[in-house]
């Protein structure tokens, strides 16, 4: 009697919602021998209790359900200057639109808690409109004496960079219930993703006369020049990034299946550029999504 009070006010501790009686059928033998060699070397006894701990913990998910699924929507992204006074290149980038889609694996641990990997196609990037520097073209080097070519021209033109990326995210997931018998459940997932980039993409529309300073006083010709051009960037970014990712939404569960509706967003930790000319900048994105997924049964 005492072996299974004891062995109930341990299994107390984690289990939420479960039939005592079943569990504590399932592990009294462990608990049992556990009590009878409690003068093992404390190394061996950390090991069984985080043995201990992980039994438990895939006893509750086996009544969860696995879910398999595909979402997808509208990437908002933009290109966060680091050190944005060092270079008027990487500053100035506002956000544009791009598509998200992602498939994922929902891998339950608890009724409230789960890990969700998944690979994502993501849009990056980020737009400029208007007046702003280009580097130095080198054909328009006869305009400046010997020593007096500057670093950057200036005209008024669009600018769209567009980065596509694939991105293995892990992210861990928190469920809220609305109610005991409620379909309607709110979650909150975060993690960390390693990105991969797929395609670059430097496009240039617009026609402008060129200047030399930023004041607009030193025209170098009395005509506009067509800035309308697609130039494959791949050589100037960093193929891999490393990041954070977080979503936050509301779901309607069905029997076998699941609805849901998200928002959230992704940010790059390290800079995109290969060259240091070029200034630094982050990848970054808000996100909506809809999605849909379905059961692939219990876990064992």
């Amino acid at each position: 009697m005492r072996s299974k009070i004891a062995a109930k006010r341990v299994l107390s501790g984690y289990i939420d919602g479960c039939d005592y009686n079943k569990v504590i059928s399932k592990y009294l033998h462990f608990v049992i021998f556990v009590d009878k060699h409690n003068c093992m070397r404390k190394s061996k006894s950390i090991f069984i209790y985080v043995l201990f701990i992980f039994i438990v913990s895939k006893s509750l998910a086996q009544d969860q359900h696995r879910f398999i699924g595909i979402k997808g929507g509208i990437c908002i992204p933009n290109l966060t200057a680091r050190g944005a006074g060092d270079n008027p290149l990487n500053i100035g980038y506002s956000s544009r639109l791009g598509p998200d889609i992602a498939i994922f694996l929902e891998q339950p641990v608890t009724q409230h808690f789960s890990i969700l990997p998944s690979l994502e196609y993501s849009s990056q990037g980020g737009k400029k409109k208007g007046f702003q520097p280009f580097p130095f073209p080198q054909q328009y080097a006869g305009f400046f004496p010997p020593g007096q070519v500057p670093t950057y021209l200036y005209a008024n033109f669009k600018n769209d960079i567009q980065l596509n990326y694939l991105l293995l995210n892990v992210l861990a997931k928190f469920n809220w219930y609305l109610g005991e018998s409620s379909p309607l459940m709110m979650y909150a997932e975060v993690g960390p993703f390693g990105a991969y980039l797929v395609s670059a993409k430097d496009i240039t529309s617009g026609s402008s006369l060129v200047y030399a300073d930023e004041q607009k006083l030193q025209p170098l010709i009395a005509t506009a020049i067509s800035f309308d051009n697609k130039m494959d960037a791949m050589s100037e970014v960093h193929k891999g990034n490393l990041g954070i990712a977080g979503d936050i939404g509301l779901a309607v569960n069905f029997s076998k299946s699941r609805f849901f509706m998200e928002a959230g967003g992704n940010y790059g930790l390290l800079n995109i550029q290969k060259d240091a000319a070029n200034g630094k900048n982050q990848i970054g994105a808000v996100i909506g999504r809809i999605g849909y997924a379905f059961s692939l049964g219990t876990s064992n």
